[in-house]
């Protein structure tokens, strides 16, 4: 009896182990943006990326906004690409602490980030004052608005603290 049970516990425990993704797949991403990200070879890549599909998420909110319909879940469908563009941004800023920490060089996508988050949250801001439906994703968009102000502080953080390489006069 005690020889069964040990059998069944160790059967179920492999088996939560096989059926564990080996890395989980952010749900606002699609498959082939994850699989940019787990390939990016570099922190600055990596961040480069998430910009990228920023990008994405307010280029399709734009036109989502400038193309009103009257589909019962248009208030779901803003929240969500909102909410897929704060996942991106706050990815993105998560990559310059680990980056910081391993003190890698993040020179590169600390620039990329910090251009196109200023962009961006000049649009949300803009959204915030005069945007249409505005208040079917207000507090989304406040969300956006305090994540990429917090990215673009972080970002600023980072530049200086990484200081130049030494160069030695020979």
């Amino acid at each position: 009896m005690r020889i069964q049970t040990v059998i069944l516990a160790l059967a179920v425990l492999f088996s939560s182990m096989a059926a564990r993704p080996a890395q989980e797949k952010k749900d606002y991403l699609s498959d082939t943006e994850a699989d940019k990200i787990r390939e990016a070879t570099t922190p600055s890549a990596k961040m480069i990326w998430f910009v990228t599909f920023a990008d994405d998420r307010i280029a399709k909110l734009k036109y989502s906004l400038a193309h009103p319909t009257t589909d019962r879940r248009r208030a779901e469908q803003l929240n969500a690409l909102i909410n897929a563009y704060t996942g991106c941004i706050d990815d993105a800023a998560d990559v310059i602490d680990v980056a910081r920490e391993r003190q890698q060089d993040i020179r590169v996508g600390l620039k990329a980030l910090a251009a196109r988050a200023k962009e961006h949250l000049a649009y949300l801001q803009e959204l915030q004052k005069s945007g249409a439906e505005v208040e079917s994703y207000k507090e989304t968009l406040d969300d956006a608005v305090e994540a990429t102000q917090d990215a673009l502080t972080d970002a600023e953080k980072a530049a200086k603290d990484i200081s130049a390489p030494v160069r030695r006069k020979q």
